[in-house]
């Protein structure tokens, strides 16, 4: 929220199904991703969140909102049902646990002003693209920034960079 509001964009808290009248857009935020793929159920978003990014809404997600987005979570819990809505297939925590989390200086395509410290806590590792997914950066030769669409999504959490250029990107796209 603050990212977007720094950016002058009118951000909103979607809590339920009827906040998402008149969004233009989705931000899936990092956080425990079975907490979430929970949540879309209990609150009655599943489904409203999914057409919204199958109809083309421009959407970016970020760390366990990429893994909620993904056609396949390598090592997902049993009941854990992602979206399927990115042709990728990730796995949770893939760089370790809480205490390996680390920041790399990025280099994000057609992105100016240099390199982009990505900050990854508990990241998950993207294992695998489909055609259609373009890479927009890597760290140790893995894709950690792609799009598909209008979907951007990230294993890092750009939000805690400091750096707003990837959200601006995504703003104006």
């Amino acid at each position: 929220m603050e990212a977007f509001d720094a950016l002058g964009a009118d951000a909103v808290v979607v809590r339920t199904p009827e906040h998402l009248a008149g969004v233009d857009a989705l931000a899936l935020p990092g956080g425990e991703s079975t907490t979430i793929d929970k949540l879309l159920d209990s609150s009655g978003l599943r489904e409203p969140v999914a057409g919204l990014v199958r109809d083309g809404v421009p959407t970016l997600a970020t760390c366990a909102g990429l893994i909620v987005l993904a056609r396949e979570v390598a090592d997902g819990r049993p009941d854990q049902r992602p979206l399927g809505l990115l042709d990728c297939v990730v796995r949770r925590n893939g760089y370790g646990r809480q205490v390996d989390s680390f920041e790399a200086a990025l280099t994000v395509k057609d992105l100016p002003g240099g390199a982009f410290d990505g900050v990854f806590i508990r990241a998950p590792v993207i294992e695998a693209v489909g055609a259609g997914v373009e890479p927009l950066a890597e760290y140790d030769g893995k894709p950690v920034l792609i799009r598909q669409g209008a979907i951007w999504a990230a294993t890092f959490h750009p939000e805690l960079s400091g750096d707003l250029r990837i959200h601006q990107r995504f703003v104006e796209s």
